[in-house]
């Protein structure tokens, strides 16, 4: 630059001959030029334009003629906004000005660049204190900046991808967060199964369906379509054949003018980059990047575009991921569904045959016009027995069911707890007592009544009663409730064997059965402590155990008071007595069945829970008519031979023609079984209410 200063026409400037310039800036042209550092200095009142060596890469195409010219032709395109209000405020004011990362528009290599600059301006005075121009001393730091924007617009994508579902999430997510700066445009094309066409699933900066943007576009050379897309469209299918980035530098020929974000130039190229599959081993979508029209593209620009499609396939194969995690929780999902149905329908279906095996056994054992004989009572003992056990096993495979497919049908109704488990305690006592055990029912009085399901809280007992007992030998078994702040707590503890520790969190879980614990017997499904934590949660409460090994074990229920935590319109306001025969004969039988030597005194037909036959003689009205519906011919018969004894029965294979029946002959009483073909009994009933 000396040498060019030396040999350029100065008296044809403002400045005029070197000879005829101030001491002041001659001092100031021999300290730039030895400088290393990028300088220029703006001189006198039109602002003439000196400078150094190492300015001359950022003032690019202006060298060599910017040189003693005014700074207001130079850089005519930033002037006015920028150069004009900080030169005018530096004279005004003789203050400096230093500025970090300025953007400035800057002509070189004939476009508009985006360049930033670090730069400080100082005025320089001459020496009668009059004002002569600015040393202006400067660095280029448009690397540093668009670096850093380029990195923060990277973990922008992670963070938006890693919520992705799906792939189309995914590119969503992408699109929106690109920066315009350096992607002005973008396209996400999402690669069918057969891999024959791409989709468009994500844009930024075009309109979906435009001409630069259509929905699909084929990926195959044999398609018809592919010669125009060839010509005039992006090149998708030669990036997905070659699954290597290109850059087409042609876009305003084939499309017309593109948005180029925030400048007013359209893009005039833009790279094509596959995205591919985790494994590598194909290609998912293919991104349309646009090149901003005022940043040069460089292998610094290239490697960003590939780090972007990075990043979007990462959040790609998360998604996939999450889509296949989703797939297979749906799938087990359903599956389990399945399975409730089918334990669902056994389990209904097993209730008619039981009931037909345990009813005839019933009424054989407790015929007094014809007694069996004791062999045959000794048989038919072990049928009902056992007959009794499936039954409860059934029942329990029903409530299961019930509650995952949510077809429970609970009523939450005021109850006296206190008393009502010390009753179905009560119904343990003597077969305890029987095993020389103690049982301690302590169940003081409580303040309010607690609303619970009735029917759930006696299986809730009678398990924890059964389980305790089951594996209690010597000892007691105690029952205690009580009001703990809002809650009532059950505990039915014992001095059993106790629990091992690491089963303890494994007891809850459904068909879990202790290995190697000694019970009074090593029968069980497995189910019925699964059983009394989903009937505890449907009361909004909480069950715990506690265990020492050969000690003994407390189950503690916790329910809350009052009526928040239970659905509305599944409350009852007053209380409804039920009979707890049903319940208890199965867990008493079972637990009879544990005992050295079976109880001959234990009869379900004899025992305290049976209706007696003058409560039937009662209600017989041999002209009374009833009509028996059910689709079961053996159910049909048997309940109608049982009720003939005592009413007139009619009986009806389905609803269809019990109504048929009853249009001909209005009966006193329908009985009807619930499942049925052609008409069921929930319909049969809609059906009489609406008549």
């Amino acid at each position: 630059m000396g040498e060019l200063m030396r040999s350029h026409d100065w008296s044809n400037t403002p400045l005029g001959p070197v000879e005829n310039w101030s001491p002041t800036l001659r001092t100031l042209v021999s300290t730039i030029l030895a400088s290393r550092f990028p300088q220029c200095i703006f001189w006198g009142d039109d602002l003439i334009l000196l400078y150094n060596d190492p300015i001359i890469v950022i003032f690019g195409a202006n060298h060599p003629h910017a040189l003693g010219q005014p700074l207001r032709e130079i850089w005519s395109e930033i002037w006015d906004n920028q150069l004009k209000p900080t030169c005018e405020g530096i004279r005004d004011t003789g203050e400096a000005v230093f500025a970090e990362d300025l953007m400035f528009q800057i002509l070189r290599s004939g476009d508009l660049e985006e360049t930033y600059f670090t730069v400080c301006y100082s005025p320089v005075w001459e020496e009668a204190g009059k004002f002569g121009g600015i040393l202006c001393t400067t660095t280029e730091t448009t690397q540093q900046v668009i670096g850093r924007r380029r990195l923060t617009m990277l973990r922008e994508l992670a963070t938006a991808g890693s919520g992705a579902k799906t792939l189309q999430s995914a590119c969503t997510a992408a699109a929106d967060t690109l920066n315009p700066y350096d992607i002005p445009f973008a396209l996400f094309y999402q690669v069918n199964s057969e891999g024959n066409l791409a989709e468009l699933v994500a844009a930024s900066g075009l309109t979906l369906d435009s001409a630069a943007a259509p929905a699909t576009m084929t990926l195959t050379p044999d398609d018809p379509n592919h010669l125009t897309e060839q010509s005039r469209g992006w090149l998708l299918a030669e990036v997905f054949q070659s699954r290597e980035p290109l850059l087409m530098t042609d876009a305003i020929a084939r499309f017309g003018a593109l948005p180029g974000g925030p400048w007013a130039e359209s893009p005039r190229s833009a790279m094509i980059l596959p995205i591919l599959s985790s494994n590598k081993e194909q290609v998912e979508c293919l991104l349309v990047a646009g090149i901003s029209p005022r940043l040069p593209f460089n292998s610094e620009y290239r490697s960003f575009l590939e780090l972007v499609a990075q990043q979007v396939e990462s959040s790609i194969a998360t998604a996939r991921s999450y889509e296949e995690e989703r797939k297979r929780a749906e799938a087990l999902a359903e599956l389990d569904r399945a399975k409730t149905i089918f334990f669902s329908n056994v389990s209904h279906e097993f209730r008619t045959p039981l009931t037909l095996i345990l009813s005839p056994a019933e009424d054989a054992l407790t015929d007094p016009d014809d007694p069996l004989s004791p062999q045959q009572r000794q048989r038919l003992k072990v049928i009902q027995r056992n007959g009794l056990r499936l039954l409860k096993l059934v029942n329990t495979l029903l409530d299961f069911s019930r509650i995952e497919s949510d077809r429970v049908k609970a009523v939450y109704e005021p109850t006296d707890l206190a008393s009502f488990t010390a009753e179905l305690a009560a119904v343990f006592r003597s077969t305890i007592e029987r095993a020389n055990l103690r049982l301690l029912v302590d169940c003081p009085p409580l303040r309010e009544p607690i609303y619970v399901e009735r029917e759930m809280w006696e299986k809730i007992v009678f398990n924890l009663l059964s389980n305790a007992f089951k594996f209690t030998f010597t000892g007691e078994i105690a029952v205690r409730l009580r009001l703990v702040n809002q809650q009532v707590e059950l505990a039915v503890q014992d001095t059993g064997i106790g629990i091992k520790a690491a089963e303890i969190p494994h007891l809850f879980q459904r068909f879990h059965r202790v290995k190697g614990s000694q019970g009074r017997s090593f029968e069980g499904s497995g189910i019925g402590l699964s059983l009394v934590q989903e009937l505890v949660k449907l009361h909004g409460g909480t069950i715990q155990v506690s265990s020492v090994e050969a000690v003994g074990s407390c189950f503690t229920v916790s329910i809350p008071t009052g009526l928040a935590h239970l659905p509305q319109n599944q409350i009852r306001a007053t209380q409804t007595l039920t009979s707890t025969a049903t319940a208890a004969i199965s867990y008493l039988e079972e637990a009879m069945r544990w005992l050295p030597e079976e109880s001959s005194e234990f009869e379900a037909s004899n025992s305290e829970f049976q209706a007696s036959n003058s409560d039937i003689q009662a209600l017989s009205c041999k002209t009374a008519r009833v009509l028996l519906v059910d689709d079961n011919a053996d159910m049909r018969d048997y309940l109608r031979r049982l009720l003939s004894q005592h009413w007139q029965v009619e009986t009806a294979a389905n609803g269809a023609i019990a109504l048929d029946l009853i249009q001909q002959k209005l009966p006193d009483l329908v009985l009807t079984d619930v499942m049925m073909p052609e008409v069921d009994g929930f319909q049969l009933l809609n059906a009489l209410r609406a008549d």
